[in-house]
């Protein structure tokens, strides 16, 4: 763990070295909520408003996985950059096996991912409701095991990526099917009207059902609105995908430090 512990010492300290850039990601953050939330709480259909009694209480459960998805998807941007610079050849001279670095480097960026999202998830529980101690030990699991997914799938774009236009591309790709479909920004039984009376293709339905985004937004709903009902399968759903981008990733990360 000694090595491990120093890498991520590493991370954390490249992070922080953009303290100033991180607190205006999260002022803009805060201002989609305060903001855009209430003047779309204004803006609402009578049918979205009988699902929703507020737009604002909605969507703060949603932005603070969207600030826990961005952050953590950071750790790619620099292992691309390492790739690109042949830095990855330097880490084969750390006395750690190759192991310890992949999972190494993938736990960073979800803790590092976990700490942005702290005062998101604060400001939504202060204006939002707190939940239950158990119900907050869900919610942290769930946003941290989200977090570890986030950074496996964005160190497995990094390594199979050769420069940083191809990389920002795909990272703009994912960003979007995962941001908008989804229910961070609409609830997930507005999606599945949409697809029953054929104006939204089924296919991308079942994605937004699926979409690890869609599920940790709405078991924080769940506990802090009551809506939509807590479901086991949500959790199912997060844990499945970040089990297979951490080991993906894990994997992917290894096979490009052996090629160095």
């Amino acid at each position: 763990m000694r090595q491990i512990i120093n890498l991520l010492e590493h991370d954390f300290r490249n992070f922080f070295r953009y303290k100033w850039w991180l607190a205006g990601l999260i002022s803009m953050n805060l201002a989609d909520l305060f903001i855009m939330a209430i003047v779309y709480n204004r803006m609402l259909t009578p049918e979205i408003t009988q699902q929703i009694k507020s737009y604002f209480n909605f969507f703060a459960p949603g932005l603070t996985v969207t600030g826990l998805f961005a952050s953590a998807f950071m750790i790619g941007r620099e292992v691309n950059m390492e790739r690109r610079r042949e830095i990855h050849q330097y880490m084969l001279s750390l006395p750690m096996s190759r192991w310890e670095l992949a999972i190494g480097r993938v736990l960073s960026g979800g803790l590092r991912g976990m700490v942005y999202m702290s005062p998101l998830l604060a400001t939504c529980f202060i204006l939002v409701g707190f939940p239950s101690p158990a119900q907050f030990s869900i919610i942290l699991l769930v946003l941290f095991f989200l977090a570890m997914g986030i950074s496996g799938l964005s160190i497995a774009i990094a390594v199979s990526t050769s420069s940083l236009d191809k990389f920002i591309t795909a990272r703009g790709l994912v960003y979007y099917l995962l941001f908008f479909c989804s229910s961070v920004f609409y609830p997930f039984s507005l999606i599945q009207q949409l697809g029953q009376e054929g104006r939204f293709p089924m296919a991308l339905v079942t994605f937004a059902r699926i979409n690890p985004l869609s599920n940790a937004s709405d078991i924080i709903r769940s506990f802090l609105l009551g809506n939509p009902p807590f479901s086991l399968d949500m959790v199912v759903s997060v844990l499945v995908f970040s089990a297979l981008f951490t080991f993906s990733a894990a994997f992917a990360y290894i096979k490009l430090i052996e090629r160095a």
